[in-house]
């Protein structure tokens, strides 16, 4: 059986699988209305929101696009932090979209400067928002999101949030931070197949909405608000992922967030460990900044990183991803996210071992039991 350790889609409980295949229902009728209705109620707990969470037939760049169209104008600022590789999905959007972007970036393996961001948004005043990735998938970096959005709240700016892979696996609580617009989706933590997308927005961010001018109609957070209130969606749903979101949420409250977290750091930890035990170096430059739900690895000097993804794929089942942009060839990932056991992480880990042995790597002898 496949180990499948990408950052996303990530494996699915058997219970949710089993609710995906369930028969059809009128999206506009009663059933489907008290179905969006209790999955509504449990999204906003998941956010540890009061605010709006809108529920879209989408990917987690669909989230990401309604969040800018939805708050910002053409010629609009704002201000894109980026340490890596979806950060720079977030300017290439405000972009497509005629906005004025401010980029600060840092290196790739870096963790965000609150104090270098609060330098941007002193220079640039007349920005209007702030976007800023929580946990990095492309380098298993993630954000000191509360620091970030304390910084971003001084200067009285709209806070835009991308949490796609870590919503549901680490701790962000939305209204706590002040954090005004947070997409996410389905794939990831909420352990359900890929298709849908959710929104939160704060009451600041419908004050935006109300004079943004961006072109929207499929993505117009309105819309769904306006449907939502009549238990409806504005299109057709994906029904069956709703389904799945609604069993995968209940079990999820039921263990307790709490708990959910606790387990994310345990697995990343692990993952960590195991990293050092053979020998490897993590992408991370500062460990405390390291993803609990995505371990990015540097391929060793000698080692065609892409011809050991195809190793551990072909021979030993396991599934990682490679890197993406310019860490192409250049670093591996372990996704460890949402439904995920200590015994994956420990096969994923024996698997590369022995790939990068059969390479002609020499693992050095262990110094930490994994």
């Amino acid at each position: 059986m496949t180990n499948l350790r990408v950052p996303g889609p990530t494996p699915c409980p058997d219970e949710v699988l089993a609710a995906v295949g369930g028969q059809m229902i009128n999206h506009r009728g009663p059933e489907f209305r008290d179905l969006i209705t209790r999955v509504h109620r449990r999204l906003q707990e998941v956010f540890q929101t009061k605010n709006d969470v809108l529920i879209l037939t989408a990917s987690g760049t669909g989230a990401m696009e309604a969040a800018l169209v939805n708050t910002l104008s053409p010629g609009d600022g704002v201000l894109c932090v980026s340490i890596g590789e979806f950060g720079e999905r977030f300017i290439q959007i405000a972009q497509a979209y005629g906005m004025r972007v401010v980029k600060v970036d840092f290196p790739y393996g870096h963790a965000a400067d609150p104090e270098e961001v609060r330098k941007a948004l002193r220079a640039h005043p007349w920005v209007k928002a702030v976007c800023v990735t929580h946990n990095e998938t492309s380098t298993g970096v993630t954000n000191d999101l509360q620091a970030l959005a304390r910084v971003v709240k001084e200067a009285d700016k709209l806070l835009i949030v991308d949490a796609i892979s870590s919503l549901g696996c680490i701790p962000l609580p939305v209204d706590a931070w002040g954090c005004d617009v947070v997409a996410t989706a389905s794939q990831k933590g909420f352990m359900v197949p890929p298709g849908l997308a959710f929104v939160s927005m704060s009451p600041l961010a419908w004050e935006a909405y109300r004079s943004a001018r961006s072109p929207r109609y499929y993505l117009d957070l309105g819309k769904h608000k306006a449907f939502f209130e009549k238990g409806q969606t504005p299109w057709t749903p994906a029904v069956s992922l709703l389904y799945g979101l609604d069993v995968s949420l209940e079990a999820m409250l039921r263990r307790g967030m709490e708990a959910i977290y606790a387990h994310h750091a345990r697995i990343g930890a692990l993952t960590r460990a195991g990293v050092r035990a053979l020998g490897l170096s993590l992408l991370p430059v500062e460990e405390r900044y390291a993803s609990n739900t995505v371990t990015a690895i540097k391929v060793p000097e000698g080692v065609d990183g892409n011809r050991l993804v195809a190793l551990l794929r072909e021979e030993f089942g396991v599934v990682v991803a490679g890197g993406q942009g310019p860490l192409a060839g250049r670093v591996i990932r372990i996704g460890h996210m949402g439904y995920v056991r200590e015994e994956d992480i420990r096969e994923a880990l024996e698997a590369l071992g022995k790939a990068l042995t059969r390479m002609g790597y020499r693992t050095p002898a262990p110094t930490a039991s994994v």
